[in-house]
């Protein structure tokens, strides 16, 4: 256990939606604005060194449980380049070459981070090797002056930014400003680094554990997918997500994600609407039997986070179209479960392609790494 006041667990402080970035008040110090990075929220505890020469004790702590074991490298550098006692608060994310040549720049790759979530160490030491993970730190709770919970933002931003001074890869201080339409502006053009939006976080505010103190901005929008199928919730025979798909430039029918947020009542409701479609799995599109060499992309059979989950799913005729409501693209796919927003009679499934995905403009995730000042 890192030698550091503050042990684990320490719950992060968490965020409440917005459909915009908040102004601040006339009175100060208002919000500081941060970039909203898609990674791996964690806490990171690097110790004091003793006199034996060892390295410091490290913990990467994520929001449900420890990730230490994972990203050896960052608990490499931790131990060698950043002075104990201190405890920051992050985020591990992953870059990748961005599509192209080489001078095309780098964005985040949220796959090949929960790829690095693996339970052979052998393949823990690989993939630590070629897809090494990044923190990116917005928060200082400890350092050698003490814990810092009970001081405002201002204060902890400030000996972040001391602290961060003589950092080199994989660490890195997030961009801020204080400026709303610069906000405004990274909210626009940082998503093509993959980035999820805007953070906004009250500079007079203390650092409060688990509670949803900050506000986060993120991208909203709409598609029309069809339904193809549907998994049964774990409290029985009701659905619990339906399966979406899109049809790509050559026909083929993908899997592009899962909608799941119905009450109870309206699970149940959905089980005797869509009987009629319910069909056999041989004819759809979605046969796990095909061959692979189809190119098509469907609900995955078994569950790399959990081998032993059912991933089975009731097949039904792709006739039927859902809109929904989605933040972010991942490749060909939804990074997050969109939202159900109505059923569309009025569209035909093979309407329902990828053109109609709002894709942003590549942008190199270095460059955010380089924007933003303090303001």
């Amino acid at each position: 256990m890192p030698s550091t006041q503050l042990t684990p667990p320490v719950a992060p402080m968490l965020a409440k939606a917005a459909k915009a970035v908040p102004e601040g008040g006339t009175g100060e110090p208002g919000y500081l604005y941060e970039p909203k990075w898609d990674g791996f929220r964690c806490l990171l505890f690097v110790g004091t060194p003793d006199n034996s020469g060892a390295a410091p004790p490290v913990e990467v702590a994520g929001r449900s449980e420890s990730l230490t074991r994972y990203f050896p490298e960052i608990v490499a550098a931790a131990s060698q380049h950043l002075p104990g006692p201190l405890v920051l608060d992050g985020e591990l994310v992953v870059a990748q070459q961005l599509a192209g040549d080489a001078t095309s720049g780098s964005a985040l790759d949220f796959d090949s981070l929960t790829a690095r979530i693996h339970p052979a160490e052998s393949r823990v030491t690989l993939l630590a090797e070629q897809t090494p993970a990044w923190f990116v730190a917005f928060d200082l709770l400890e350092d050698n002056d003490g814990v810092h919970l009970d001081a405002p933002f201002a204060e902890r931003r400030r000996r972040l930014e001391t602290t961060s001074q003589n950092w080199a890869p994989p660490f890195f201080l997030t961009p801020a400003t204080t400026d709303a339409d610069e906000a405004r502006g990274w909210f626009a053009t940082f998503e093509g680094a993959g980035v999820d939006g805007v953070m906004a976080k009250p500079l007079a505010d203390p650092y409060a554990p688990g509670k949803r103190t900050l506000t986060k901005v993120k991208h909203q929008r709409t598609a029309d997918c069809v339904v193809a199928g549907y998994r049964r919730h774990t409290s029985g025979a009701v659905v619990g997500s339906l399966l979406l798909g899109l049809y790509d430039d050559q026909g083929r029918f993908q899997h592009v994600g899962v909608c799941s947020s119905f009450t109870a009542a309206r699970r149940s409701e959905l089980v005797e609407e869509l009987a009629p479609l319910v069909t056999d799995i041989d004819g759809h599109p979605w046969n796990p039997e095909t061959a692979d060499a189809s190119g098509v992309r469907r609900p995955g059979v078994v569950n790399r986070w959990n081998a032993k989950k059912n991933m089975t799913f009731v097949p039904l005729r792709p006739e039927l179209v859902v809109e929904v409501a989605y933040d972010q693209l991942q490749g060909d796919r939804f990074r997050h479960n969109p939202r159900f927003a109505r059923w569309r009679p009025d569209r035909t499934p093979g309407s329902c392609t990828f053109d109609q995905l709002e894709r942003p403009i590549s942008y190199d995730v270095a460059e955010v790494l380089r924007s933003g000042h303090p303001g």
